[in-house]
């Protein structure tokens, strides 16, 4: 008979607690994704994702809790699990005074790599994320869509094996968004995994292979998307397991009355 080998997550986290004050918005929390997957976390607003990704990687420290990339514990072993993922947070200030290309260069920097190779990838994800134009750009000047951009493209290029976005669709117009999906769909293709957040159910459903839906800081339900739609629509299992807040067929009747006739 022949052993079972048992592959170690890409990501693994286990019992997660999270305390702002006193206030737990985090509850214990776990949730395992396979290697090679590409894996929506999807919730709303408030629903604590953002909280649980910082967490994973190191960007916040958990009341309670461990997380693991690729069996490496993030906050016992901090600099050699974070040399084997890239992270592109939502909201998090980058380096506002420096250009795109001078943002790659630092990042790249920090990771040791060497000059030449920066160059080279920064000059290739530059061009394929149509930021070449923009390279020299302080990214204090950059619009939103752009912020996200360059945020991937300093995730990605010291190549890692995991690879972790909180909105990275967020603001970003329809032809980069098709851009980005080649290059998550290329690097999953080519062994890493993708972590993503959002709140666009369709976007999760077309794109991603497995799914987490996390609500009021705890994971409601995780597994393959066809799993778990069961060939229906993400958007409405979503809805049954969150619950969907109803309006009243007489509220708001007020909306679109001219004046005096409310």
């Amino acid at each position: 008979m022949t052993d079972t080998v048992v592959e170690t997550p890409a990501l693994e986290l286990v019992g997660l607690v999270k305390e702002f004050r006193g206030r737990r918005v985090v509850h214990e929390l776990s949730l395992s994704v396979p290697r090679g997957s590409l894996y929506g976390v999807v919730g709303p607003n408030g629903a604590g994702k953002t909280t649980t990704l910082s967490m994973a990687t190191g960007l916040l420290r958990p009341t309670a809790g461990v997380a693991r990339v690729l069996g490496v514990d993030v906050w016992e072993s901090p600099s050699r699990a974070k040399s084997l993922m890239g992270v592109s947070p939502d909201g998090m200030r980058l380096f506002e005074q420096l250009s795109g290309r001078e943002l790659l260069r630092y990042v790249g920097s920090l990771r040791r790599m060497p000059a030449a190779v920066v160059d080279e990838r920064s000059t290739e994800l530059l061009d394929v994320l149509d930021l070449a134009g923009d390279a020299q750009t302080v990214v204090a000047d950059y619009s939103a869509g752009m912020v996200k951009k360059i945020s991937l493209a300093a995730a990605l290029i010291h190549a890692p094996r995991l690879l972790v976005l909180d909105e990275p669709f967020e603001a970003v117009d329809p032809v980069s968004s098709e851009v980005v999906r080649t290059i998550l769909r290329r690097y999953v293709a080519s062994g890493g995994t993708v972590v993503m957040s959002s709140h666009v159910m369709e976007l999760v459903q077309g794109l991603c292979d497995h799914v987490a839906v996390v609500a009021g800081g705890r994971v409601l339900a995780a597994d393959a998307v066809t799993e778990l739609t069961a060939g229906g629509s993400l958007h409405q299992r979503f809805l049954q397991l969150v619950g969907a807040a109803e309006v009243a067929h007489d509220g708001l009747g007020w909306l679109g009355a001219p004046d005096g006739d409310a």
